[in-house]
């Protein structure tokens, strides 16, 4: 059964890591290490089975061999998961004995954050390995990386614009963002000073009083959020928010936000095109928390906020080629950004052989 699941995308390895004595049940995926190490957080979550444990690490190692091959990083793609409820099983023996198995990769695979484990977490995990990154707090660490990806998003939302309306400036646009977080906080502040208008949803009641403290923004219900008339439709919360439902109702002309897998299947990628709407792939444009963290290793001179940036930066001028080659080939954008990162790393193969 686990063969089956990782010939079909070319995975590499998974892990499968247990200790009884402190109820450890973790599985570490390695998509792919042809441009380096694979590199992904760790999440813990109290998956319904096994089985669906393995679906999700295997799905998101993946999504990050693509999100490191477009953002032009010297990374391949991995994930773990950590079996069990972060709230009440989550314990400083556990955490370091999974450290202890990342760490028996040899750098094979680097470990971050994800949900479930915070800074905290991985300061235990590196009792057992230095093979961690993004610790909130430590000397030398990229910190908070909400501001690195929303400033990727909103260069990406540029491009986005530039391709649909043919002008990058996003001022006077109607933006409905979905979801007000830590990368929106960020976001917002860029989409207000450049003179967009925004309308935001959250269920969470203090993420909505925060927004509207700072800037002012009109609020919608949740479900609301897919009917405002508006000029880009931002997913910036859970995944899958963009599927056969929902998109019918979207009346946007650009899909451009900070979620991951927006898409509930590939067929809305169709459907977006085949309705005239330009959508920047969620890997594509959110990719700007894995650079900032990229430019933690020692091996680039030690974490720096500006060359990060300025990488982050550049995500603008991906999407934008990913969407002017979906237009030429008439191919749904997410298709296109696969397929280049695809071409990276099959020329880094060739390359090794």
């Amino acid at each position: 059964m686990v063969f089956k699941q990782m010939q079909p995308s070319g995975f590499e390895q998974v892990v499968f890591c247990q200790d009884e004595r402190v109820g450890l049940k973790a599985l570490i995926s390695i998509h792919s290490s042809v441009l380096g190490p694979a590199t992904g957080g760790c999440r813990m979550w109290n998956y319904a089975s096994e089985e669906e444990a393995l679906t999700d690490v295997l799905r998101l190692s993946e999504g990050m061999t693509y999100k490191a091959a477009m953002a032009g990083l010297n990374w391949g793609g991995g994930k773990a998961v950590i079996i069990g409820d972060a709230k009440t099983q989550k314990t400083p023996a556990l955490l370091k004995r999974f450290g202890e198995y990342v760490d028996r990769l040899g750098g094979h695979y680097i470990t971050a954050k994800d949900v479930g484990i915070g800074a905290d977490d991985l300061r235990q995990v590196k009792h057992s390995t230095r093979h961690v990154l993004g610790i909130e707090g430590e000397a030398g660490s990229s910190g908070d990386p909400s501001p690195a990806t929303a400033w990727g998003v909103y260069n990406g939302m540029q491009s986005a614009a530039q391709v649909a309306f043919q002008a990058r400036s996003l001022k006077g646009l109607k933006i409905a963002l979905q979801g007000l977080g830590s990368v929106s906080y960020y976001l917002l502040d860029y989409l207000v000073k450049e003179g967009a208008q925004v309308i935001g949803c959250d269920i969470d009641p203090a993420m909505v009083d925060r927004a509207v403290k700072k800037f002012g923004i009109e609020i919608v219900q949740p479900d609301q959020i897919y009917d405002v008339k508006c000029d880009i439709f931002s997913p910036s919360a859970l995944g899958s928010s963009v599927n056969a439902k929902t998109l019918p109702r979207i009346q946007s002309k650009v899909i451009a936000g900070g979620a991951n897998n927006q898409l509930a299947t590939p067929e809305e990628g169709y459907e977006i095109m085949r309705r005239g709407m330009v959508y920047a792939p969620d890997y594509v444009i959110n990719g700007g928390g894995l650079i900032n963290i990229y430019y933690e290793d020692p091996a680039r001179g030690g974490y720096s906020r500006a060359r990060a940036f300025e990488h982050v930066a550049r995500i603008g001028q991906t999407v934008f080629e990913v969407l002017e080659r979906s237009k030429s080939e008439n191919t749904p954008a997410q298709l296109v950004a696969d397929r280049m990162a695809q071409e990276r790393i099959e020329k880094k193969r060739k390359n090794l052989v």
